[in-house]
């Protein structure tokens, strides 16, 4: 019996984050001439996986294990904006397209992720292994 393949859930997670992500950011853009608009983002992906607390498993005996307790880790603080005008808006057109940019790079590492990942299912499926 096969281990049931997570894959597809969290890339499809991640897409849907991303896209909440691009919208939030979208509005920040939409706004940024609005007084006293204050930038918005939301909270990062991996804090959102971590509470799924999915674990990483062996499956066999021979495979090599991972005990969590030699991972360090590190809290990262959420940097403020860039700057804020007089009109108290705290919108920056550069971080926001720079935030966008990110955006754009993580959807594509997630669906050439999500492809390759199909294309090997696929050839396992073809020749029967």
């Amino acid at each position: 019996m096969t281990a049931p393949v997570y894959l597809f859930d969290v890339a499809s997670r991640q897409a849907k984050w991303l896209a909440v992500r691009q919208s939030a950011i979208s509005g920040n853009i939409a706004n940024a001439n609005t007084p006293g608009f204050r930038a918005r983002d939301v909270e990062p992906f991996a804090d959102i996986l971590d509470k799924t607390k999915l674990t990483m498993v062996a499956t066999r005996a021979n495979h090599i294990g991972f005990d969590a307790r030699h991972v360090e880790g590190t809290k990262v603080k959420k940097a403020d904006t860039w700057d804020t005008v007089y009109s108290g808006n705290s919108v920056s057109l550069e971080q926001e397209l720079t935030k966008s940019g990110e955006v754009a790079r993580q959807h594509t590492l997630n669906t050439t992720i999500v492809k390759s990942f199909h294309r090997m299912l696929m050839s396992a499926v073809r020749t029967g292994s």
